[in-house]
């Protein structure tokens, strides 16, 4: 039986996989390439040395999961087709795990105390806009994924009554607006990985919540603005 979880991060410049034993939750091995806009050229080749060096092939895989968003429209849309691909031609199901609760997981995860926290994944959503939500160290969502304009006064009602800790891409812009908040940490070098992805996919897979694999679009949160290119005058 095919009993391979492979989970894809493209959400970031990150361009990460890994690989778990779905029966017992088992981390096999993990990839990443720190490249910009190395997706689409270097997630397939990923793919393929993972499952060989941890000894199996495609056809052992039994789902795929992959980064909802938000995060890098281009980098999404490269994730959801691969996963898709692969659901298609090995008949096997699909799973999306949203980028933020993903980042909140990895750093609970890690983090002695856990329970005295709000986490604040932050990604970076251009000018002064992120990609953020509020959870609690179980995941429990206090607040919903929503694109936020930063000023120093942002997510104040919910810094009264819990200490927050802020991370990820946009965590940056955050800080040099808020100061020195005494309710305020600041974890640095926090990314996204396909790992968390994993580990949050394995629970929806025993809970079966899958993906229509024909009609799953990614989760981009905010509309992707296109320009029609200037005619050029010959």
């Amino acid at each position: 039986m095919s009993m391979l979880l492979l989970s894809l991060e493209t959400s970031s410049p990150i361009c990460a996989v890994a690989l778990h034993h779905i029966p017992d939750g088992r981390l096999l091995g993990q990839s990443e390439l720190r490249l910009e806009k190395s997706h689409s050229t270097h997630l397939t080749v990923l793919i393929e040395q993972l499952i060989s060096n941890a000894g199996y092939v495609l056809t052992d895989l039994g789902a795929v999961a992959v980064s909802d968003g938000p995060g890098s429209y281009t980098g999404l849309r490269i994730g959801a087709a691969a996963a898709k691909g692969l659901c298609f031609a090995l008949d096997i199901p699909l799973l999306a795990v949203g980028t933020l609760p993903a980042l909140a997981h990895q750093v609970a995860a890690r983090t002695p105390r856990a329970d005295a926290y709000l986490y604040a994944p932050m990604l970076d959503a251009r000018r002064q806009e992120v990609y953020t939500a509020l959870y609690r160290a179980d995941g429990t969502e206090v607040l919903a994924p929503t694109n936020l304009i930063l000023d120093a006064g942002a997510l104040a009602e919910h810094l009264a009554h819990s200490p927050l800790l802020c991370f990820g891409s946009g965590a940056a812009k955050f800080q040099a607006l808020a100061g020195d908040q005494t309710n305020t940490l600041f974890l640095p070098d926090v990314q996204p990985s396909a790992v968390s992805t994993g580990e949050l996919a394995l629970a929806a897979y025993h809970r079966q919540q899958f993906q229509d694999v024909a009609y799953y679009e990614p989760f981009y949160l905010k509309e992707v603005y296109t320009t029609t290119p200037k005619s050029v005058s010959k």
